[in-house]
């Protein structure tokens, strides 16, 4: 494997890569940044979390000129989130060459945004909706651009992002160099290659995957305004040392969080609009096991390696199936099992059967639990707890006590009532979530290549594929929106 010195980087972005504590490069890294430095057109095909944003990243920085005040660089991402990721990486990658990334992205108010856009940034992240609407406005222009970046082609087409796509890759000036990336390869993006990038290299990575075999996976079928106490009754049952509790948006993360905290237990949330010194006090309780249960988005948990994680919850299915391997990863690691289970609606069942076709596993249906099961699964935990006591903690200034109470009353009824003390049942607190639209397979271009599916190209192999202007995409596809 290379290291980023071979690759003739500048000064100053080997500084921000040591200080990012990147030594070796991913596949993806070796393979595609020399072409890109060169200026040529790009489609890296690689999955979710091997390294493509700086793959992309660092030619991006290297050839923005940071005396100019005009906006020289744009990646399109399919979700805020992921744009508010990429746009901090790139911000860490152009740190000490005073590059600076500004996310743009539909939720967030757009008269702050015209006042950030005043600060004269180099890179624009955006998710294609709310470019557009600055383009409208036009306090963006892009008439300067030099680099455009379609990051997670795939997913923004599935999300209906096709024509605005379009629409943007017209206003860019000819003279530009264009990187797609994306996990899979459907005719749709095979066509936008072919129309709108110069004579594109083809660089796929072959997908390792992550292994699931020393997962234990359940799912519950159970309505959406269920899901919460079907949760916390499983929670109860299963009593985890430590948990990770996946939901769709940073809107599902903190409200979840939130209400689990108010059921009592050690629950905190993290996503993409933390500040990283409250990520980085959240994660350290999270190891420390002073939190219990991590409530996160898929991208906010992304490089996440903490030991002793034995449950993994999909509190809302994930929205392609590489994103649940990724997840459930999370658990049954250095050769320990674990257990991972989602939460499905009736709707979402096509989703799940497609995630047990790319897997090549059955993942176990499990009958709902009911509250004497959370309440016996809390009973179990106090019993324990207290053997646990008895063979390993001093408790004879605990006797004396103890021998007065049993003077007055009889052991059973006496320890009952301890146990009642003890054991936390469920508290009938209310809550509030927000409810979120069912997750359905969605099917683009060739059927054998469903979005999450097996990735089958070669590591190291290169393709050109030729150009084509004739192509018409226009196929009414509908207009999609950002994730709230």
């Amino acid at each position: 494997m290379a290291t980023f010195s071979d690759l003739g980087l500048s000064e100053f972005v080997i500084r921000s890569i040591i200080n990012m504590g990147f030594e070796e490069t991913t596949p993806i890294q070796e393979l595609t940044i020399p072409i890109a430095l060169q200026g040529r057109d790009l489609i890296g095909q690689a999955q979710t979390g091997t390294g493509k944003t700086a793959a992309y990243g660092i030619p991006l920085v290297e050839k923005i000129m940071p005396q100019s005040e005009q906006i020289q660089g744009i990646v399109l991402a399919p979700t805020r989130e992921l744009a508010v990721q990429v746009a901090e990486e790139l911000n860490k990658i152009g740190q000490f060459k005073r590059i600076h990334a500004l996310p743009i992205y539909g939720g967030q108010g757009i008269d702050w945004q015209i006042r950030a856009l005043k600060k004269r940034p180099h890179i624009i992240v955006a998710t294609p909706g709310r470019l557009m609407d600055h383009m409208r406005r036009k306090t963006i222009r892009l008439s300067d651009i030099k680099i455009v970046v379609l990051d997670e082609a795939d997913e923004m087409l599935n999300m209906g992002f096709l024509e605005d796509i379009e629409t943007i890759l017209k206003e860019v000036p000819e003279e530009r160099q264009t990187l797609l990336f994306s996990a899979t390869m459907p005719k749709q993006i095979q066509a936008i290659a072919q129309r709108f990038m110069k004579e594109p290299e083809l660089v796929r990575i072959k997908a390792t995957g992550v292994t699931v075999s020393d997962i234990e996976q359940h799912y519950y079928e159970v309505a959406e305004k269920l899901k919460f106490d079907v949760l916390t009754r499983i929670l109860d049952i299963q009593s985890p040392d430590l948990s990770i509790v996946f939901a769709r948006t940073k809107r599902r993360v903190d409200e979840l969080s939130e209400a689990l905290s108010k059921r009592g237990y050690a629950a905190e949330g993290i996503h993409g609009d933390l500040t990283q010194s409250k990520r980085d006090s959240v994660l350290r309780q999270f190891k420390d096991g002073t939190i219990e249960v991590l409530v996160a988005t898929d991208v906010a948990a992304r490089g996440l390696d903490i030991s002793g994680v034995t449950h993994v919850f999909n509190f809302d299915i994930p929205q392609d199936t590489e994103s649940y391997v990724h997840r459930v990863g999370r658990t049954g690691r250095a050769g320990k099992t674990g257990l991972a289970i989602t939460l499905v609606t009736p709707r979402e069942m096509g989703m799940l059967r497609l995630i047990e076709s790319v897997i090549k596993r059955r993942i176990i249906r499990k009958p709902i639990p009911t509250i004497v099961e959370a309440v016996q699964g809390q009973q179990r935990l106090t019993m324990n707890e207290i053997l646990r006591v008895i063979a390993e903690e001093d408790i004879e200034k605990y006797k004396v006590v103890a021998e007065e109470l049993l003077a007055e009353n009889d052991s059973v009824t006496l320890l009952s009532a301890a146990l009642k003390i003890i054991t936390k049942e469920p508290e009938p607190v209310e809550v509030h979530l927000t409810e979120a639209a069912p997750v359905r397979v969605k099917s683009f271009g060739n059927p054998r290549y469903p979005k999450g599916g097996y990735n089958r190209g070669n590591y190291g192999q290169k393709d050109t594929w030729p150009r084509r202007r004739n192509h018409d995409l226009r196929g009414g596809s509908q207009r999609g929106r950002d994730y709230k």
